[in-house]
């Protein structure tokens, strides 16, 4: 969507809130950015500093990158929305039904998908779908 720059990125993150809490016209994208941060209320006021924009999140110390997160948010709702990988649609209703709570389904769902991706990363590879939808299956009976 934006390249590699992440402080672009960011910024538009920062502009979707900014623009959300003022009630202002939001386009297609905007208005999902938005309402991902609105469902993250721990992460509102980190997305409007501007020093979140060149930080660098530490796993290792236990530190969360909220862009990160609530890309994978968006992330799930396109493969959700677009059924892509096949199947994944089926994936996320039955989780839905078993939490009771779509943004559990999808936090539970972003660990797979996070797994797929550092595996891809790792052997340089593109993502294997069925080791993500493998993962997804395990996530709720069917």
């Amino acid at each position: 969507m934006f390249g590699s720059d992440r402080n672009t990125l960011r910024q538009f993150y920062q502009t979707c809130w900014r623009k959300a809490q003022h009630n202002e016209v939001l386009a297609d994208l905007e208005k999902q950015v938005a309402q991902v941060i609105s469902e993250h209320p721990e992460y509102q006021q980190v997305v409007l500093r501007d020093s979140a924009l060149d930080k660098d999140w530490q796993p290792e110390n236990g530190e969360t990158n909220p862009f990160l997160h609530m890309g994978m948010h968006l992330a799930l709702r396109e493969q959700v929305s677009t059924d892509r990988p096949s199947g994944i649609a089926r994936h996320y209703i039955q989780l839905c039904q078993h939490t009771q709570n779509p943004l559990e389904a999808e936090h539970a769902m972003m660990e797979c998908l996070a797994e797929v991706i550092w595996q891809a990363q790792k052997q340089q590879q593109p993502p294997n779908e069925a080791d993500y939808l493998a993962c997804l299956a395990k996530l709720s009976p069917l």
